[in-house]
């Protein structure tokens, strides 16, 4: 078995870079023989994901947050367009996030990490391809689409420097409540079938579970079902959001009446009036966003997990 782990060294605040030494000591220790390397630009990620698997590595692992997973699966995916589908995926969670790895069974805490990939246990999940706004030939991930307010969420919390994780997205919640939002009417489309028209605060397309490190978006999704699960609210009020903000901490939000909570294997989503912005596993697709078509990919991706 042979490991190329990529590292970005910004993850986490700066973790990344710190924990090369001892993610370096545990492969050694478990006697996986590994190559390391480092993301320098936007997109090496992927670059050097794609080159791996050609390579014929058995397994690439990110040593990053949801953005550098994000990168690295679109790399391996490009890689296996062309045949070279030998090699796995995982994570070593050290991001600010870690949604992707927290929805698909990969361990949170980085520490376990090294242990799972030693076990070798795996699975194969589903991804999603996502078209539109930026990305008119497309973009894949794993863990989810927000669109609307999510998105402008994320972008407030990447400007929080001085802590990580929910917390960095709890300030962006609140800061977004009372310096934006005017949402766009929608017309969400599943399966060219069942049509929702109506002015939406936001929209999650999920294969995973949860966003932002613990907002647990759709808590019934299973990555390997064949399904996005999608939470949709209605617009509200700014209090009322701030009300709404502990059911999705808890998983509880299907029982208010702003959402409802769907399953579909195709998705579209198209803006009546305003732009919207949206992101694929927290890097933006779009930031004045007018549609965007969502299909699910069922075991497309195997992974090494706990």
């Amino acid at each position: 078995m042979r490991y190329f782990i990529i590292v970005n060294p910004i993850s986490g605040r700066g973790l990344g870079e710190k924990s090369i030494p001892e993610i370096e000591a545990k492969m050694r220790a478990h006697g996986l023989e590994f190559t390391l390397a480092r993301t320098e630009r936007v997109w090496h990620a992927a670059e050097l994901a794609e080159q791996a698997a050609r390579e014929g590595y058995d397994a690439i692992v990110c040593a990053s947050g949801d953005g550098t997973v994000n990168e690295a699966i679109n790399g391996i995916m490009k890689a296996r367009k062309d045949g070279y589908d030998k090699a796995a995926f995982s994570v070593i969670s050290i991001g600010t996030g870690n949604d992707f790895a927290g929805g698909t069974g990969i361990p949170s805490n980085w520490h376990e990490c090294v242990a799972s990939l030693a076990a070798n246990k795996r699975k194969k999940i589903d991804l999603g391809f996502v078209t539109g706004g930026d990305y008119p030939e497309g973009r894949y991930f794993g863990n989810g689409v927000g669109i609307g307010f999510d998105a402008a969420v994320g972008d407030e919390a990447i400007k929080v420097r001085w802590t990580r994780g929910l917390p960095a997205y709890l300030i962006g919640v609140i800061k977004t409540v009372f310096l934006y939002y005017n949402p766009p009417r929608l017309e969400i489309i599943l399966d060219d079938k069942e049509v929702i028209n109506q002015v939406s605060l936001m929209v999650s397309i999920m294969n995973g579970r949860r966003m932002g490190g613990g907002f647990q978006m759709t808590p019934e999704s299973k990555p390997d079902d064949g399904l996005f699960d999608l939470c949709i609210a209605e617009t509200a009020g700014k209090w009322r959001i701030m009300q709404l903000i502990p059911h999705f901490l808890k998983g509880t939000q299907a029982t208010q009446p702003e959402i409802q909570m769907k399953r579909a294997r195709k998705v579209s989503v198209t803006s009546l009036d305003k732009t919207f912005p949206a992101h694929a596993d927290g890097e933006f697709v779009c930031l004045k966003g007018k549609h965007l078509t969502l299909e699910l990919l069922p075991q497309e991706l195997e992974i090494v997990c706990a």
